[in-house]
């Protein structure tokens, strides 16, 4: 039997596809690769593809398909139109852990930009200003991890090695890694609200997080605990949020993600000296190819074996 077809569709963008192209070819030699640049070459492609490796997925493009498994490019996968997939019996799988370095290096960076008052150096710098700025300690702080996967055991692990208390939230609290220290369900995000210094967001969007932390949870955390959201902007009510940084109900806030993107100008959150605002990019690192190529490269040997997925969503 020929080896499996995987094309990487148009979605993938030109610089992400020869990295990984490459990174795909080493890893697994004999598997027939195909590439599309544009909508159409994509839709050619397809009758001969196997599987689909791809940055989106729309719905339409399932109705000419004749694909067994879709392998996302993201951890998130709250775009994809997963009923349809489930209905014609497709395979999704994430990038789940592709992330979880640099995503936990940058929640790490922005607990310590709060902590150690690097935002108010930085206000002082641009003043020409010499003014003492008195910094905090991570160690025997308490870290709230809401949405203990991969990248928020990262964030566990980091936290845990900076002498930190960690909670965390996790659908299987018995499975919890053990840098967490005490671990509830998925309710359980009040009580890390309640406790947590730095309370970090890193579960998926579904229908049970969207609003997640709304003005009632802000309202639980004390006044100089810091929110680092690297899930998604729709887990928090924007505009309680930005009411909660505006009148000190917690002490700041390092934002990688909004509920729209990118943020519109005239978003007050721009302009809050006490938020730390990134653009969507905690994911970013110079290792993204190698380390999608493995999980793609395994995924690859287990279809082609017809075994059982790694990552799979649906």
């Amino acid at each position: 039997m020929a080896d499996p077809t995987l094309l990487l569709t148009h979605s993938v963008p030109p610089e992400t596809t020869d990295e990984l192209l490459d990174a795909l070819r080493a890893e697994i030699p004999d598997a027939e690769l195909l590439t599309a640049a544009t909508p159409e070459a994509t839709a050619d492609l397809l009758p001969a593809a196997d599987a689909l490796v791809t940055g989106r997925l729309d719905a339409d493009l399932l109705a000419d398909a004749d694909i067994e498994w879709v392998q996302a490019l993201s951890a998130g996968v709250d775009s994809y139109p997963q009923e349809a997939l489930q209905e014609r019996g497709i395979a999704l799988t994430n990038a789940s852990g592709v992330h979880a370095e640099p995503i936990g290096e940058q929640v790490l960076g922005g607990m310590l930009a709060f902590e150690r008052g690097f935002l108010d150096a930085m206000a002082q710098k641009k003043r020409t200003s010499w003014e003492r700025v008195e910094g905090g300690e991570l160690h025997g702080k308490t870290l709230g991890v809401v949405g203990v996967g991969a990248i928020g055991t990262r964030v566990a692990e980091l936290g845990s090695a900076f002498g930190m208390e960690v909670l965390g939230t996790k659908r299987d609290p018995d499975t919890a890694p053990e840098a967490v220290d005490e671990c509830f369900g998925p309710d359980g995000h009040t009580e890390l609200c309640r406790r947590a210094d730095h309370l970090v967001l890193a579960c998926p969007l579904t229908a049970e997080t969207e609003g997640l932390i709304g003005a009632d949870e802000l309202r639980l955390l004390d006044s100089d605990a810091v929110l680092v959201n690297v899930a998604r902007g729709e887990v928090v009510d924007e505009a309680a949020l930005t009411r909660a940084l505006q009148y000190g109900w917690i002490r700041g806030a390092a934002l990688d993600v909004f509920e729209t993107e990118p943020l519109p100008a005239d978003s007050p959150l721009w302009n809050l000296s006490n938020v730390l605002l990134t653009p969507h990019m905690a994911g970013s690192t110079p290792k993204k190819a190698e380390r999608w190529a493995e999980i793609i490269g395994e995924n690859y040997r287990r279809f082609d074996a017809d075994e059982a997925l790694i990552n799979r969503i649906c």
